[in-house]
C-alpha cells in the first residue's frame, strides 16, 4: 500500500516568530498529528558552521534519521538535512524534513525494519510539485547490515558489549530506564549501532526501538536512542542519559551482561548470522545460553561466563543439540588451551557432565570428565560435581590417572602444609575414581582429617558445615576411609566430647554398623537424652552411659565421655559426685582422668553452700557442705597420689571441717586451718568461712580442750578472732547463754582470762563480756545468777569468783544509777 508522506521546511530568512511551516502533507495525517510531529522533525545545525558553507561543508553537516512513536498507536519514519537556502542572496543554510508515516499495524514496503531505510535513495530534499503530494511508495534502500557492519563493529570493539547491553534495556517495553545517548562524530555511526541493534535483537525488540541519529537536545528528545555530537556530549550526561563516548578513548572495564559480552564477541568474528541460528534455539530472547552454545560450535573463543552459560544451558536442555553440535560444545569448553576457568564455569561443566553421562558415548564425554578431575586436584574447587567412576574405565581414564595418581598420594601423605576438609574429602574422592591405591597413606590421612574436621565445624554457621555433602558421599563411597574416619573420631571424642557431640548434630554421620564406637554412640545419644529428661543429668549419665555398650570396668574412657557431655561446662553436685565416685573403681576414674571432676564438685559444692556470714545459707545448703566433706575425705583416700597442690589443700581443709564438727581432730586445730587455707589459695572465700565458722564453734563449745583455745587466743590471726566474734553473737549462742549458767559461766572464764594476747583478742573479748554475756546475765533468773558465781568459782579460783561479782555488781549499779536519775528528772 501507499504511505502518506509529509514535507516540512524551516522558516525563510526575514520570517521572525516561526520555526518552519508544513509544505506537503499527505492524505490521513491530521492536524493533531502534525502538531505532535512538528517538534520531532526539527533541525538545529551543529556549532561552529560557517555562514556560507562550501557545498562540502554543507554535505558534512549531520542528517537526523528518526523512527518515532506516536502517540495514536502510528509511526513516523523521518529524515531532516540541511540545504541551501536558494532565495535571498542563496548563501544560507534551511533544513528540509521528509517523513513517511505509518499507520499502526503497517509495516515499511518489504516488512523492512525502519533503520534499513536510512540510506533509502527515495528521500527527497525539496517539496514535490502541487500542495499535496501523491502517496508514494518508499522502498526500502539496500539492507543496513550489507555494506560495513562487520568492519564498523570491529572498529567499535572496546564498546560493543556495553552498547549492546544498554540498546537491548533499551528496547524492553517494560523498562523505564534512562535513554541511551550514542556519541559519534557522524551521524552515520550512529545509524550503524542501529543496524547492528536490528541484526542482534529479536525483530519484536528492534521495532521497540525508537531513535534518531542526531539531535543537540539529548535531554528532550521522545527517542529510547539518540545521537549526539561530541560537543553535547555534557549536556546528554547532564540530562541523566546513559552516554557511550564512541568518539573518545577506549572505555575502562567491562559489562557484567553474558549476553552482551558474547554478542559482541559474534560481531568481532564477523558472523552476524549466529544470531538467528541461536534465536532457533529454545530459551529466553535474550537468555545468554543459546548464543554461547551456537558462537562456541562454530568455533568462537568466549570467556568464563560465556563458556558457564553454554554449559548451563545444555545441562538443563540435553536433548537441544544434535550428536555434532554436542560434540563440538565439549571440545570447546574441555579445551586443554583455556587457562582462565572460574569455578562457576567449572560448576556449570560438572553438571553437563551429568546430564550428558549415559546419554552420549564415553568417548564424548571423556574429556569434561578429565577436566573436572584434573580441576578437582590442581585447581582445589571443592564444590566440583564428580563424574562416576566408571567414566575412567577407558584408555582416557588410565591416562589421567597416570598423570594425577602422583600428585594425589604426594598432597595426602604431606603432613606440614594445612589443608581444609573439603580438600582432604576431595582428594580422597578422585583417588577413588582414578583407581588410584592410596592404602598406605589412609591411617594418617584420617587421623588429620578427624580433628579438621571439628575444627572447621566449630566456626561454620548454623546448619550443616559446607563440606558435608562431599563428606557423607566419601563415607558413603569408601567402606574403609569410613571405617577409619569413624575409629578415629571416636578416639579423639574422649578428649572433647561436646565438640564431637555437636559435631554429629550437624553431620549425621553413618556409624550404625557392626563398628563399637562406643564414645560416638554416647555423643550422638545425648542430644536426645537431654530432651527428655531434662534438668535429670543423673538420669542423662546413665542413659548415655548405657548407649557406649561397655562398662566403665572395661573401657574406663567411657567414664571421661559421658562425665564431659553431660557436665560439659559445670562441675556435678556432690550427690552427682558421689555417684560417679560410686559407679566405678577408683582405678577406673584414675585412668579416665574424671577424678578431677569429682575434686571439683567437692570443693564448688563447699563454697556454694555457704552464706556470707560464714554460716549455711539453708539446711540443705549446710547438709551439701557436708556431703562435700564426706567426699572430700572419701578423694582424698582413694586418690592419694593424683591429687596435690591446691586442691589437696583444700580437700583437707574440707575432711577438717568434718573432723571439727563430727569427730576428734588432731591436735593444732587453728595452726591447720590457716596453714590449709594458705596452701589452697586462692581459695574459694566462702570454704575459708565455712572452715573457720567450723573451728570457732567448735572453741565456743564447753569441751573444747584448753589447750586448742589458748593456742586460737594467742596466735593473734584477726580473721579467726573475728569469725570467733561472729558466731559469739549468733541467737543459738545467746541463747545458750541464757538457759545454761555453766556455759555461762565458762565463756566468762574465757573471755576474762587472757587479758594481755596481743591486740586482736583483748577488745574483741571485753565486747563480748559487754554485749552478748551481760545482757544474758541480766536477763536470768537471781538462782541461775548465783549458780553461774557458783560455777566459775569451781572452775577457776574464789579471785575469779570475786571477780564475775564485781563485774556482775557494776552492771547492777549501772542499772540502779540510771533508774534513780530517771526518777529525779521526772521529779
Amino acid at each position: 500500500m501507499s504511505l502518506a508522506q509529509v514535507h516540512y521546511t524551516s522558516a525563510a530568512p526575514g520570517d521572525e516568530g516561526t520555526a518552519g511551516r508544513f509544505t506537503a502533507v499527505g492524505p490521513g495525517v491530521s492536524g493533531a498529528l502534525l502538531a505532535e510531529i512538528e517538534p520531532l522533525v526539527r533541525y538545529e545545525l551543529p556549532g561552529g558552521v560557517p555562514e556560507r558553507p562550501s557545498d562540502g561543508e554543507l554535505r558534512s553537516l549531520p542528517q537526523a534519521f528518526g523512527y518515532f512513536a506516536l502517540s495514536d498507536g502510528s509511526r513516523l519514519v523521518a529524515r531532516s538535512a540541511p540545504v541551501r537556502d536558494t532565495g535571498g542572496t542563496g548563501a544560507g543554510v534551511r533544513f528540509h524534513a521528509h517523513a513517511v508515516h505509518l499507520p499502526p499495524g503497517v509495516p515499511l514496503p518489504g516488512d523492512r525494519l525502519p533503520v534499513e531505510a536510512w540510506r533509502s535513495p527515495h528521500w527527497v530534499a525539496v517539496t514535490p510539485g502541487g500542495a499535496t503530494p501523491d502517496p508514494l511508495a518508499l522502498p526500502p534502500g539496500p539492507a543496513a547490515v550489507s555494506e560495513g557492519l562487520d568492519d564498523f563493529a570491529v572498529s567499535r570493539g572496546p564498546w560493543l558489549a556495553a552498547v549492546l547491553a544498554d540498546l537491548r534495556r533499551a528496547s524492553d517495553a517494560e523498562a523505564a530506564g534512562r535513554p541511551v545517548a550514542l556519541v559519534e562524530r557522524q551521524c552515520a555511526d550512529v545509524a550503524r549501532w542501529l543496524g547492528l541493534a536490528s541484526v542482534t535483537l529479536p525483530r519484536e525488540s528492534a521495532e521497540r526501538l525508537t531513535f534518531t541519529t542526531y539531535t543537540r537536545r539529548p535531554g528532550s528528545s521522545a527517542s529510547r536512542v539518540v545521537g549526539v555530537g561530541p560537543e553535547d556530549a555534557g549536556a546528554a550526561r547532564a540530562a541523566g542519559l546513559r552516554v557511550h563516548e564512541c568518539a573518545g578513548p577506549a572505555p575502562a572495564g567491562s559489562t557484567e551482561d553474558v549476553w552482551a559480552t558474547t554478542a559482541a564477541r559474534v560481531w568481532r568474528s564477523r558472523s552476524p548470522e549466529l544470531f538467528r541460528e541461536a534465536r532457533e534455539l529454545p530459551g529466553e530472547p535474550f537468555a545468554a545460553g543459546p548464543l554461547a552454545v551456537t558462537a562456541l560450535c562454530a568455533g568462537i573463543a568466549l570467556g568464563p561466563d560465556g563458556r558457564a552459560a553454554a554449559a548451563g544451558w545444555a545441562a538443563d536442555r540435553p536433548y537441544a543439540l544434535d550428536a555434532r553440535r554436542t560434540g563440538r560444545l565439549v571440545e570447546a569448553i574441555a579445551s586443554p588451551g583455556i587457562d582462565d576457568r572460574t569455578a562457576a564455569e567449572f560448576d556449570a561443566a560438572g553438571r553437563l557432565f551429568g546430564a550428558l553421562e549415559g546419554r552420549c558415548p564415553a568417548s564424548v564425554t571423556a574429556p569434561l570428565a578429565a577436566m573436572l578431575v584434573t580441576e578437582a586436584v590442581r585447581g582445589g574447587n571443592g564444590s566440583l560435581e564428580l563424574p562416576r567412576r566408571d567414566a575412567f574405565a577407558g584408555p582416557e581414564g588410565a591416562e589421567v590417572a597416570e598423570r594425577l595418581g602422583p600428585e594425589i598420594l604426594t598432597e595426602l601423605a604431606d603432613t606440614a602444609g594445612s589443608r581444609s576438609v573439603a580438600r582432604t574429602v576431595q582428594l580422597l574422592r578422585v583417588a577413588r575414581l582414578l583407581g588410584v591405591d592410596g592404602t598406605e597413606s589412609l591411617p594418617g590421612v584420617v587421623d588429620r582429617l578427624a580433628p579438621a574436621l571439628l575444627a572447621e565445624a566449630s566456626v561454620a554457621q548454623e546448619g550443616p558445615p559446607g563440606f558435608a555433602p562431599a563428606l557423607l558421599e566419601l563415607l558413603d563411597e569408601q567402606f574403609e576411609v569410613r571405617t577409619a574416619l569413624l575409629g578415629a573420631l571416636d578416639r579423639i571424642a574422649p578428649q572433647d566430647p561436646g565438640a564431637v557431640a555437636r559435631f554429629l548434630e550437624r553431620v549425621a554421620l553413618p556409624f550404625t554398623g557392626t563398628q563399637a564406637l562406643p564414645h560416638l554412640r554416647m555423643c550422638a545419644e545425648v542430644p536426645e537424652a537431654m530432651a527428655t529428661l531434662g534438668g535429670d543429668r543423673a538420669a542423662v549419665w546413665h542413659r548415655v552411659l548405657r548407649a557406649a555398650g561397655l562398662s566403665p570396668f572395661a573401657e574406663p574412657l567411657v567414664l571421661r565421655t559421658a562425665v564431659g557431655l553431660v557436665w560439659e561446662d559445670r562441675a556435678p553436685t556432690v550427690e552427682e559426685a558421689r555417684l560417679l565416685l560410686d559407679a566405678a573403681t577408683s582405678d577406673s576414674h584414675r585412668v579416665a582422668g574424671t577424678w578431677a571432676r569429682l575434686v571439683d564438685a567437692a570443693l564448688s559444692t563447699s563454697a556454694a553452700g555457704t552464706s556470707a556470714t560464714g554460716t549455711s545459707a539453708a539446711g540443705t545448703s549446710a547438709t551439701g557442705t557436708d556431703e562435700a566433706a564426706r567426699l572430700a575425705h572419701d578423694l582424698l583416700r582413694g586418690f592419694p597420689g593424683e591429687i596435690g597442690g591446691r586442691e589437696r589443700a583444700g580437700l583437707l581443709l574440707l575432711d577438717l571441717v568434718r573432723e571439727l564438727r563430727t569427730g576428734a581432730p588432731e591436735p593444732g586445730w587453728a595452726e591447720r586451718v590457716r596453714t590449709l587455707c594458705a596452701q589452697a589459695e586462692p581459695v574459694e572465700p566462702a570454704l575459708r568461712e565455712r572452715a573457720h565458722a567450723a573451728l570457732v564453734e567448735r572453741l565456743l563449745a564447753p569441751d573444747r580442750p584448753g589447750a586448742e583455745l589458748y593456742d586460737f587466743v594467742h596466735g593473734a590471726d584477726a580473721e579467726l578472732i573475728a569469725a570467733y566474734d561472729r558466731t559469739a553473737r549468733t541467737a543459738s549462742v545467746r541463747a545458750r547463754l541464757r538457759t545454761q549458767p555453766a556455759y555461762a559461766a565458762d565463756c566468762f572464764t574465757v573471755w576474762t582470762a587472757h587479758p594481755h594476747a596481743g591486740r586482736a583478742w583483748p577488745p574483741v573479748a571485753a565486747a563480748l563480756l559487754d554485749d552478748v554475756l551481760r545482757p544474758a546475765v541480766r536477763g536470768m533468773s537471781a538462782e541461775d545468777v548465783a549458780e553461774v558465781e557458783a560455777t566459775v568459782g569451781r572452775t577457776g579460783s574464789s579471785g575469779r569468783a570475786d571477780a564475775f561479782r564485781d563485774w556482775n555488781r557494776s552492771s547492777t549499779l549501772g542499772r540502779l544509777g540510771r533508774r534513780i536519775a530517771g526518777r529525779v528528772r521526772r521529779g
